[in-house]
C-alpha cells in the first residue's frame, strides 16, 4: 500500500493569486493577448474609390440617356468657340495674305505729296522735286502722279456731267507701274509714242464703273471734253490703292490738252530696303528745301498696317460676341446638370444606399459637366476651323488656324464646364439616400 495520496483535480485545486513586486495582485493571463491588453477593435470599412475609367464610364451614361439636351446644351458651347476660333482663324489668313502681298511688292515704297502751306493753303511740289529725289543715292526709281481736279471721265459723251462715278483723271509718268508695283492685265501702259496722244490707261475699279473690259483703237472714253483711247487697265494695287479708281493720262497730253500745270500730287519713291528709314528722313527737305513743313511723306504699307489694326478691332469685337456666346452655352449646361439633379434623384438614393459616397456623387455630376462641355468644345473647333477654311477659299488666302485658338477654346470648354457643374455636382452631393429615395 502506498503512501502517495491520488492527484487532486484542477477545479478543486485551491486557487492561487499571483502577486506581483510591492505586493500587488497580477490579474489572470487573457487568451488570446498579453496579459491586462484590451482586446483588439475592428478595422473600420471604407469605401474604394472609382477608378479613372470607371467614372468616365458613369458620367457618360448619363449623357447617352438624354441625347437631345445633350446635343442642345454642348451646341450653346459650340457655337461660343466657333466664333471664337474662326475669327482668330479669319483674322489670321488675312493677315498672312497681306504679309505675302508686301513681302512680293516691297515695303520700300515711300510716298511723297504736298501738305499745307503756313498760311491754310494747299501747298504744291516743286517742279524739279522728282528729279532732286532722284538724285538720291540709295533711292532706285521715282515717278509722280498729278490730279487733274476739273476734268473727268465717262463712257460717252451723253452721260451728264452730274455723274462722274468717282473716278479721278491723273497725269502720269511712264514710270509709275515699275515704281508702284502695279501691272496691266489688259493692254500695255503708257509709252514715250502713246504718252503724247489721248491714250489713257484705267484703273480696275475705274475700268469697272465705266463698263470698260477690253482695250484697243474701237475702245474709247470722253475725258475732259474729248475721246480718249483706252490702251491698258491696271490690276489692283495694294500698295497705291488711289489707282485703282484712276483714269491715267500721259504727262505731256495732260499739258497740252487738259490745262495740266505739272505741279505732282504724288512723288512715289522706291528706295533701298536697308536705307528707307534714312531716305524718308531726306525726302521732305529734298523735294522742297524751302518750305520741308509743306511736304508730307508716308508710307503705304503703314496704311495697310493701320487697316489692318482695324481689322483687328473687329476682330476683338467678334470675339466679344463669342466670349458672350460661351458664357450662354455655359449657363445651358449648368441648366441641363442642375435638372439632371432633380430628375436623377432616386439613382443617386439608390446609389447612395449601395454605398456611394458623396464623393463618388460628385464627381460623376461634375465629370458630366467636362464631358457635355468637352463636346460642344470639340464641335466648336472643328466648326471653326470649318468656317475659316471656307472663308479663306472664297477670299483666296491661305487658310490658318492657329495652334493656340484651338487649345485655348478646348481650355476655356473645360473651365466653363468645371464653372457650370460644380453647383449641381455638389447639389447632388448633399442629398441624403432616404431624402432622395423618398422624393422619387
Amino acid at each position: 500500500m502506498s503512501d502517495a495520496s491520488p492527484p487532486t483535480p484542477a477545479h478543486t485545486q485551491p486557487r492561487v493569486r499571483r502577486r506581483g513586486a510591492g505586493g500587488r495582485r497580477l490579474a489572470p493571463a487573457r487568451p488570446g493577448g498579453r496579459r491586462g491588453s484590451p482586446p483588439p477593435k475592428a478595422t473600420p470599412l471604407r469605401p474604394t474609390p472609382l477608378r479613372p475609367a470607371d467614372a468616365l464610364r458613369v458620367g457618360a451614361s448619363g449623357l447617352r440617356s438624354r441625347p437631345t439636351r445633350v446635343f442642345l446644351s454642348a451646341l450653346g458651347i459650340a457655337i461660343g468657340i466657333a466664333a471664337m476660333v474662326s475669327v482668330v482663324g479669319i483674322s489670321t489668313s488675312s493677315q498672312e495674305d497681306l504679309n505675302r502681298k508686301l513681302d512680293a511688292l516691297g515695303t520700300n515704297l515711300l510716298t511723297v505729296a504736298p501738305g499745307q502751306a503756313i498760311g491754310g493753303e494747299e501747298a504744291h511740289l516743286p517742279h524739279e522735286a522728282t528729279a532732286m529725289i532722284d538724285r538720291i543715292p540709295p533711292v532706285e526709281s521715282v515717278s509722280a502722279t498729278a490730279l487733274l481736279p476739273d476734268t473727268n471721265v465717262y463712257r460717252t459723251d451723253q452721260v451728264s456731267e452730274l455723274e462722274t462715278g468717282g473716278v479721278g483723271v491723273y497725269a502720269a509718268g511712264l514710270g509709275v507701274p515699275h515704281t508702284t508695283g502695279a501691272r496691266i492685265v489688259e493692254g500695255a501702259w503708257l509709252n514715250e509714242a502713246t504718252g503724247g496722244y489721248p491714250a489713257v490707261v484705267l484703273g480696275w475699279h475705274a475700268a469697272k464703273g465705266l463698263g470698260v473690259h477690253t482695250t484697243g483703237p474701237d475702245t474709247q472714253v470722253w475725258l475732259g471734253g474729248q475721246w480718249f483711247t483706252v490702251v491698258g487697265i491696271l490690276a489692283p494695287a495694294p500698295l497705291a490703292p488711289e489707282l485703282d479708281n484712276a483714269a491715267l493720262v500721259g504727262w505731256d497730253v495732260a499739258a497740252q490738252r487738259l490745262g495740266f500745270d505739272g505741279y505732282a500730287t504724288t512723288i512715289y519713291t522706291r528706295a533701298d530696303t536697308s536705307a528707307v528709314t534714312d531716305v524718308q528722313q531726306v525726302l521732305a527737305p529734298t523735294a522742297n528745301p524751302e518750305a520741308p513743313n509743306e511736304v508730307e511723306v508716308s508710307r503705304p504699307s503703314d496704311a495697310l498696317q493701320a487697316q489692318e489694326a482695324a481689322d483687328e478691332t473687329l476682330g476683338a469685337l467678334l470675339l466679344g460676341l463669342g466670349a458672350v456666346a460661351l458664357l450662354v452655352g455655359g449657363v445651358g449646361v449648368a441648366n441641363t446638370m442642375v435638372i439632371s439633379v432633380l430628375e436623377r434623384r432616386s439613382e443617386i438614393g439608390l446609389r447612395r444606399a449601395l454605398g456611394a459616397t458623396r464623393g463618388h456623387i460628385r464627381n460623376q455630376f461634375l465629370l458630366e459637366s467636362l464631358l457635355l462641355s468637352a463636346l460642344g468644345g470639340a464641335g466648336g473647333v472643328l466648326l471653326g476651323i470649318a468656317v475659316t477654311g471656307g472663308y479663306a477659299a472664297v477670299q483666296g488666302w491661305p487658310a490658318l488656324v492657329p495652334a493656340w485658338s484651338m487649345a485655348g477654346g478646348l481650355a476655356a470648354t473645360v473651365l466653363i464646364g468645371a464653372l457650370a457643374g460644380f453647383y449641381p455636382a455638389m447639389r447632388a452631393a448633399r442629398l441624403a439616400p432616404t431624402e432622395a429615395l423618398t422624393a422619387a
